[in-house]
């Protein structure tokens, strides 16, 4: 075959292989295309969706200050499945009657578009607009209003929600990470998980803590708190113990822990997630957001990852009936260091 030939017109490429061009099947008018009515019920139902998507995000803000947050596990649930709610059904709404108007009310003829030389010529963007004006006739966005105006009223209102949830971060948090719930004699107890309530306070003694171990911990009354939420965001500790000969202790530093046992902030000095996953062997702190690691055996001082500063130590202690407390507060502000820039920056103003 000669590269003529390879080259040709796709009718001639079809005589040499020896098949026929079987062409465009058969269009079957669906019954939209014919029936007036029809089509004005296809019409409705996508509005109707346009319409669902109106309701879920008007739902969504609703929510957010019909269902407020109480402290309580209960009151997070309920918030959490309202939102969900109005978001899903804000989203769906959009895409489900955007497809029912692709599937139902745009033509489906199928064409061959044959290829051109793309230029930017006169004639070219000519044959372009013709483009654009014959799909916005098939589409029947013009000529259609309730449903072009419908959607792009759901598609506008649609990003409300983000409003709320960015609202939800700020405003920052001033001078309020300098102080948490830990001081002078509070002990050390277990972190029940979730929200912090009365009747699940284990307080930790010295001798429950043993060379590898570890311990997500948390300050005692802090059920009793206003926010227990709020507070376990800042107060949350990790206790551990390693073998005395293998702390580089600060001289400094060298009465805030006892025996080997040591207590860190468990927010991570990035942007604040929890440092939770401890190696005993490498004596080692992971952050799982970013992969900051942190030196538990150098006072937590930043070893990999994007971290700019060590974990704030816990100073503590045992009381008389050998519990774990805490000698004080944090000596300085938990969490991101961005944080504490801004903070410092506000309080030298």
């Amino acid at each position: 075959m000669t590269s003529k030939n390879l080259t040709g017109t796709t009718g001639q490429l079809e005589q040499v292989n020896g098949f026929e061009n079987p062409g465009l099947p058969e269009h079957k008018p669906r019954l939209v295309d014919s029936d007036p009515q029809a089509e004005k019920v296809a019409e409705r139902q996508i509005a109707f969706w346009f319409l669902a998507s109106m309701v879920g995000t008007i739902w969504f803000i609703v929510s957010y200050f019909l269902f407020p947050l109480d402290g309580t596990m209960e009151a997070l649930r309920l918030q959490n499945t309202m939102l969900g709610l109005g978001a899903t059904v804000a989203l769906a709404g959009i895409g489900i009657g955007i497809v029912l108007w692709a599937k139902n009310l745009i033509t489906d003829v199928e064409v061959v578009e044959e290829r051109h030389s793309i230029a930017g010529s006169e004639e070219d963007q000519a044959i372009a607009l013709e483009i654009l004006n014959q799909a916005k006739e098939e589409s029947g966005i013009a000529r259609r209003p309730l449903l072009r105006n419908m959607l792009i009223t759901a598609v506008a209102i649609a990003p409300l929600p983000a409003v709320l949830v960015l609202r939800d971060l700020g405003p920052l948090p001033g001078n309020k990470l300098f102080e948490t719930l830990w001081g002078p004699g509070v002990r050390l107890i277990q972190d029940p998980g979730g929200i912090p309530h009365e009747g699940a306070e284990r307080p930790i003694k010295l001798a429950d803590v043993t060379i590898g171990s570890a311990f997500h911990v948390l300050p005692e009354g802090i059920a009793k708190s206003d926010h227990p939420l709020n507070e376990k965001a800042k107060a949350s500790v990790l206790l551990m113990r390693v073998d005395p000969r293998e702390l580089n202790t600060d001289p400094a530093k060298e009465d805030w822990g006892i025996d080997g046992v040591v207590a860190y902030s468990k927010i991570c000095t990035h942007v604040g997630c929890p440092v939770a996953l401890y190696e005993h062997q490498t004596h080692h702190l992971l952050c799982p957001c970013h992969q900051s690691t942190f030196d538990v055996t150098n006072h937590c001082k930043v070893i990999f990852g994007p971290a700019k500063r060590p974990l704030p130590q816990l100073p503590i202690a045992v009381d008389s009936e050998g519990y774990l407390v805490a000698q004080r507060d944090f000596p300085e502000p938990v969490g991101p260091t961005f944080w504490e820039i801004h903070t410092r920056e506000t309080e030298s103003e």
